[in-house]
């Protein structure tokens, strides 16, 4: 065929496909879908394949939180995630004595009915080679005034080392449960059957405290039961100055808003140097982002654009290989005839009479139980391309009996040329029509194979973020938002093919076109 025989060709389809209006929104469709796989690392981060599957990673996310959206639909506020970096803080450093001492301040404005969920501090970075020469952090927070109060500020941590690179979760720390008793006690929201000695260093009171606490058994429940995030950022009185009893300020205490003052005090011996390029303060949220995040603390929105990736490449090799290989199978079978034609139709029914699911379940077994994407593939073309090789055959069989065709037969032309010369291209409309049409069936496998855990769990695809889910039990505890993305984007792509597949036939199938 000319170049110009090729263009006509090319103008003359677009001009038919452009006035299929189903067509043209799965086209506009796929091509954001395209844009946002290309733009992932872009839009996200260009490790995100490498940090999947490592919890670290997400250790400043919540684990199970819905959307930040969802406040708009229900009646309390929750607080959403709020990142602070070296550059929203207020930095000072001097030297005392034998230590660099670094102050770093900031303000959170708690405009929320439920505080957040934890602080994550993270990010500090020293060339410390002892772990006794780590630096110390101390936190004083300044509390929003509440009349009744009469310590508004509280000591939420005092001098305690970070592991270098690593993080400090606030809640799980000790230390900083204890430092907000004391200063419920200090308040007097509670009262010990002996009192603190004012004059004690603090390690020695908080000792005293938790000595007391573990003699009276009801203020150790409330201890081990209490969320020091709604303690520090929660009310202690009712608004008239009268304090609360405990119960009520562990369980049931609504949050205090208003602004909130940080001091974190680094302390580092004079020979460690303290690198805070990287240094992050994280309230971390009730609610996270566009939809939520998963057990691990992964971001739903995140896994759902890399998923992209993953369904346009198995949806797309897998239905272009099937279907070349179907119809230069069924072609071959229909030109050939006689006993080759018997034989091929034979092993075509035979591979058709098996099982797929449970085919598709033993082979990835049989590799570990964990298979690539590779091999996914391969095993999908496997079982995925005798349909287009009976149609590809009954539409071989009539143009064979063409004139023009014994035409090239009784110049000599061999069986090869005929084939891909003049049987083959009149069944590209089809194959394009049924590529686009397999695409669904593709995707919906890897969803299946990938949901029962027998694929690689490395791989970022929406029927791995199911599996997750179902591990979690989100059905059962309500986390809609692990379960409905994915599906919802599974049967999107799907869709998208579809409607493009349907218009090309529509288009290229002159027996579809109407009048």
């Amino acid at each position: 065929m000319r170049w110009v025989d090729f263009k006509d060709s090319v103008k003359r389809f677009w001009s038919e496909y452009k006035h299929q209006k189903s067509g043209m929104a799965g086209l506009a469709m796929l091509i954001i879908l395209l844009l946002l796989a290309f733009a992932a690392p872009l839009l996200t981060s260009p490790n995100i394949p490498k940090e999947w599957q490592t919890g670290q990673a997400w250790i400043t996310n919540p684990k199970n939180a819905p959307p930040s959206w969802e406040n708009y639909f229900t009646g309390t506020t929750k607080a959403p995630q709020k990142v602070f970096t070296i550059n929203d803080m207020q930095v000072k450093s001097e030297k005392n004595g034998t230590y660099n001492v670094y102050t770093l301040t900031f303000t959170y404005n708690m405009k929320y009915n439920i505080p957040p969920k934890d602080i994550v501090i993270t990010g500090l970075e020293s060339n410390a080679s002892r772990p006794q020469d780590a630096p110390s952090v101390s936190i004083i927070v300044q509390r929003p005034p509440e009349k009744g109060v009469k310590y508004e500020t509280v000591t939420l941590l005092s001098n305690a080392q970070l592991p270098n690179n690593g993080a400090l979760q606030l809640s799980y720390t000790p230390q900083v449960k204890s430092l907000l008793f004391y200063w419920l006690y200090k308040n007097g929201v509670f009262k010990l059957p002996m009192q603190i000695p004012p004059n004690l260093p603090l390690d020695m009171k908080l000792l005293y405290l938790n000595q007391q606490l573990q003699m009276n058994n009801t203020l150790y429940s409330y201890y081990q039961s209490a969320d020091p995030m709604r303690i520090l950022f929660g009310q202690i009185t009712d608004g008239n100055g009268n304090l609360l009893p405990l119960e009520t300020i562990i369980y049931n205490a609504k949050g205090l808003e208003g602004t909130y003052t940080f001091t974190l005090v680094v302390k580092a011996p004079a020979y460690v140097k303290v690198n805070f390029d990287k240094f992050e303060v994280a309230m971390v949220g009730r609610t996270y982002g566009l939809l939520g995040t998963d057990q691990m603390g992964r971001p739903i929105a995140v896994g759902l654009l890399w998923g992209i990736r993953v369904a346009i490449a198995i949806g797309l090799s897998v239905a272009i290989s099937t279907v070349l290989i179907g119809i230069l199978i069924g072609v071959t079978s229909a030109y050939l005839g006689g006993w080759a034609d018997e034989f091929i139709q034979r092993v075509i029914e035979f591979m058709m009479t098996l099982p797929l699911l449970p085919m598709l379940i033993l082979l990835s077994l049989y590799f570990g139980g964990r298979i690539s994407l590779t091999q996914l593939v391969g095993i999908l073309v496997l079982f995925g391309w005798m349909g287009t090789a009976k149609v590809a055959r009954s539409m071989a069989l009539q143009i064979k009996e063409q004139t023009y065709i014994e035409a090239a037969r009784a110049m000599g032309a061999g069986t090869g040329r005929i084939v891909f010369k003049h049987i083959v291209p009149q069944l590209l409309p089809y194959a394009f029509a049924n590529i686009a049409l397999s695409v669904p069936g593709a995707i919906l496998s890897e969803a299946g194979l990938s949901f029962l855990g027998l694929t690689n769990p490395n791989i970022i695809s929406w029927g791995q973020m199911l599996n997750a889910a179902q591990q979690n039990g989100a059905t059962i505890n309500g986390y809609w938002w692990q379960v409905i993305p994915p599906g919802l984007a599974i049967a999107v792509v799907g869709l998208i093919f579809v409607l493009i597949g349907v218009s090309l036939d529509t288009v290229l199938n002159p027996r579809l076109k109407r009048a």
